[in-house]
């Protein structure tokens, strides 16, 4: 799980372009969406696009994203439950 955490801190920063953040200052359980990271609704699209390519997850409605990108912890718990690929 603890790989999984790293590579979906990868893809945050990746799909977010957040280029002043390192891996290692994103913490498990840091909200990604307001206080914590600060991503916004189009940060939101870019991940989800992001989590369809890379492990075949679709997000289709608001409060399955909103419980999934609740913090790293959360989205790890569920690209695990739910990946494709």
């Amino acid at each position: 799980m603890e790989e999984l955490k790293r590579e979906l801190k990868e893809l945050i920063i990746k799909a977010a372009n957040l280029e002043d953040v390192e891996v290692d200052e994103i913490e498990d359980d840091q909200p990604l969406f307001v206080e914590g990271l600060g991503l916004d609704s189009i940060d939101a699209l870019e991940l989800s696009v992001s989590l369809e390519t890379s492990y075949g997850i679709n997000i289709s409605d608001s409060d399955t994203a909103k419980a999934a990108f609740a913090s790293v912890d959360a989205l790890a718990q569920f690209v695990e439950a739910n990946r494709k690929k």
